[in-house]
């Protein structure tokens, strides 16, 4: 999840230790042609010292148009973990814009990422290939990560534990008292999913409606799951485009020298390709079935030798990791070692498969936060909520959703669409069918049907 894949007010002795800051004031983001409302609050850093170090949340509303506003707002909840929701709120509007004629858009900054006392690490982009592919190296600089966010004011004195989903929750909790929010209409997608799973533990009287987009699952174990999943979404698309053969050769050749064109800074390089290597570079476009589309034809090209295409694909989605808006790599494995490598998470996945050898090195080092064992539980819904599945998703595939689907119970609703990736809110009848959940009377919000689901084909793989 290093290349991919969503904030908080509070009032002192209302919610529990925070002082108020500024108000709301008109501000600019990038991505909107008018201007919006920036806001932050300061909440403690560690829950159990409210008068102790503190960190600012900020958030972004963007007001309802009409003066007759509803008081439910919606709550984008970012992906990750590690993405800061305002720097992806431009381009979500599309999908979520047309509920923003009543309601308010509310999009906070998860503590750790964006502008929320982020935890970034250095900008890879840059580097080498081999120096991103090689595991070692990547510890290594992880370390060396860790070790500079631990000088941080909010990374100090074992700072780092407090950047949980269960206390990062209860700033979401203060931003909509503070706002004067009835209730949220969640809208979580990837990792965002866990964060709206956890709201709707902590906080189910709060929360109106739910969309969760790409299930993670609190027990999920990430670095374990993404290997099972990924290879059976491998496995699928290269029956489906009859290149298992050629699959097959291109490990045969492993390891190989080659020398490849950097897509970050246009130089040839030399890289050592491995099998783990191989799995590495053909994972992510599997996120987007455009991109996957065009593996068939980049395998061909690497059983020639040329391994330039894949190369490029691999590095298609992901890009470095600039500071100024990609994934902050120390929240994500602040989250990752506490919540997902934790010993007592094995309610789901029996440790049949090791994790990741990264995550498996990395958390060894990494500050652990506590995570109590009632976060690994997901109880009946008491709202309405919707669950989106891909049908071809290598991370969040509808085996997650169908499992939560029937933890919430009567009031969760799955629809899977067959073709699809990871995330698929963005697609045409699927954006509607989450457009008329939201704004649909109690009674009609469920069932809800997106009639493209099933009508919607895998891409014709590139060059035919």
């Amino acid at each position: 999840m290093k290349h991919k894949l969503l904030w908080s007010f509070l009032a002192w002795g209302l919610w529990g230790g925070a002082v108020l800051a500024a108000p709301t004031q008109p501000c600019r983001i990038a991505g909107f042609a008018t201007e919006v409302q920036c806001g932050r609050i300061q909440r403690p850093l560690n829950p159990a010292q409210p008068k102790g170090a503190m960190v600012d949340i900020h958030f972004v509303v963007v007001p309802a148009a009409a003066r007759n506003k509803l008081s439910d707002a919606v709550l984008l909840l970012a992906g990750g973990p590690g993405q800061s929701a305002i720097d992806v709120a431009a381009g979500v509007m599309p999908m979520i814009g047309r509920l923003n004629n009543r309601r308010d858009l509310v999009f906070i900054d998860q503590r750790g990422t964006g502008r929320s006392a982020p935890l970034l690490c250095a900008d890879e982009s840059k580097l080498p290939l081999q120096e991103n592919f090689n595991t070692a190296r990547q510890v290594q600089r992880l370390r060396a990560c860790m070790d500079d966010l631990r000088q941080l004011p909010h990374g100090k004195n074992g700072g780092l534990r407090f950047y949980t989903t269960p206390i990062a929750m209860q700033d979401m909790e203060a931003v909509r008292g503070h706002l004067g929010v009835s209730q949220w209409n969640l809208v979580g997608a990837s990792y965002g999913t866990r964060a709206a799973l956890e709201y709707m533990r902590q906080f189910p009287s709060k929360v109106r409606r739910a969309v969760l987009d790409g299930v993670a699952p609190p027990d999920m174990q990430l670095p374990v799951s993404t290997q099972q999943d990924g290879s059976a979404a491998l496995e699928s698309l290269l029956k489906a485009y009859a290149v298992q053969e050629v699959w097959a050769d291109v490990q045969k050749r492993l390891p190989l020298v080659v020398t490849v064109q950097n897509p970050s800074t246009g130089k040839p390089e030399k890289i050592e390709i491995t099998e783990p290597i191989l799995r590495q570079m053909v994972r992510l476009p599997l996120y987007v079935p455009a991109l996957a589309s065009g593996l068939p034809v980049a395998l061909r090209a690497a059983k020639e030798g040329d391994f330039t295409p894949l190369v490029g694909l691999a590095g298609a989605l992901g890009g470095g990791q600039k500071k100024s808006g990609k994934m902050a790599m120390g929240m994500h494995f602040s989250v990752v070692c506490a919540e997902d490598m934790n010993p007592a998470n094995h309610t789901h996945n029996a440790n049949t498969v090791p994790p990741e050898p990264l995550y498996r090195a990395v958390c060894q080092f990494w500050e652990r936060g506590a995570v109590d064992s009632a976060f690994y539980t997901i109880p009946p819904a008491q709202s309405p909520t919707l669950i989106l599945s891909g049908g071809a998703d290598p991370v969040t595939p509808p085996r997650h959703g169908e499992r939560v689907q029937k933890a919430l119970g009567a009031k969760a609703q799955h629809i899977v669409v067959p073709a699809a990736g990871h995330g698929v809110m963005g697609i045409g009848c699927v954006r509607d069918t989450v457009q008329r959940f939201i704004q649909a009377d109690p009674t009609e919000a469920l069932p809800q049907s997106a009639p493209c689901a099933n009508t919607i084909p895998r891409p014709v793989a590139f060059g035919g």
